[in-house]
């Protein structure tokens, strides 16, 4: 599912600030092409569906390659996956993603801030699907007590199992996701309920500060620097 150019990862620390990292914990910025639109694929193609098409919180073990122990994590989704918010452990923060104005908030609790992104070309991250990816079903499982279908994923980067639901909640995935990095996520609580818009909002009292700059980017000259030159 990679679409053409390097995304951002990020990953969130002990201190609570975020620095590029393991993307199956946080939100992939698409800075290439969008996700194809589905009346582009063939209309024969099989695949599952490609997000949740009710509210539902999912309660997550993710764990990629080379770590130790699985992270818990909590993910909800609304507005027929219009709408994620992505719990990080500990409560450090959260990342809200609004697939529907393109923007991403990822909000730090520590220092009761939080930032705004603007994901012109899309949004992708670990716990959805899109077209870009080949789909092959193989058969019913269970996870985390839910019935889903397993579905071998191939990318340009590799390929994966995942279990999904016939209402398209991802319950596992194992093996390379579209940026390369491998790993395993798994449900371990699945609660179907509507969710309050509030959880997709910043908290009452947290301030708005500017979000990093990308890798790479000059640092800002300063306002004398600016009138010397």
């Amino acid at each position: 599912m990679k679409h053409g150019t390097a995304r951002p990862r990020w990953q969130w620390t002990r201190t609570g600030v975020l620095r590029p990292g393991i993307a199956a914990l946080a939100v992939s910025i698409a800075s290439g092409c969008d996700i194809p639109a589905a009346r582009a694929e063939d209309p024969s193609s099989v695949h599952p569906p490609l997000t949740p098409t009710r509210d539902v919180q999912v309660d997550y073990n993710v764990q990629p390659d080379g770590v130790p122990e699985p992270k818990a994590v909590r993910t909800w989704f609304a507005y027929n996956g219009g709408l994620m918010r992505i719990d990080s452990p500990q409560g450090m923060g959260e990342t809200i993603l609004n697939r529907m104005s393109r923007q991403v908030t990822i909000i730090i609790n520590p220092q009761k801030v939080y930032s705004q992104l603007d994901a012109r070309y899309g949004i992708r991250n670990p716990f959805l699907l899109d077209l870009s990816m080949t789909f092959a079903r193989r058969g019913s499982s269970t996870v985390a007590g839910v019935p889903c279908t397993q579905w071998d994923v191939t990318t340009d980067q590799g390929s994966a199992t995942a279990c999904v639901t016939d209402d398209g909640v991802v319950l596992q995935e194992i093996g390379v996701d579209g940026d390369g990095l491998k790993g395993r996520l798994e449900a371990t609580k699945v609660v179907y309920a509507p969710i309050p818009d509030s959880m997709f909002q910043p908290p009452e009292g947290y301030r708005k500060i500017d979000p990093p700059p990308p890798p790479g980017t000059p640092p800002a000259r300063k306002d004398a620097d600016k009138k010397g030159g």
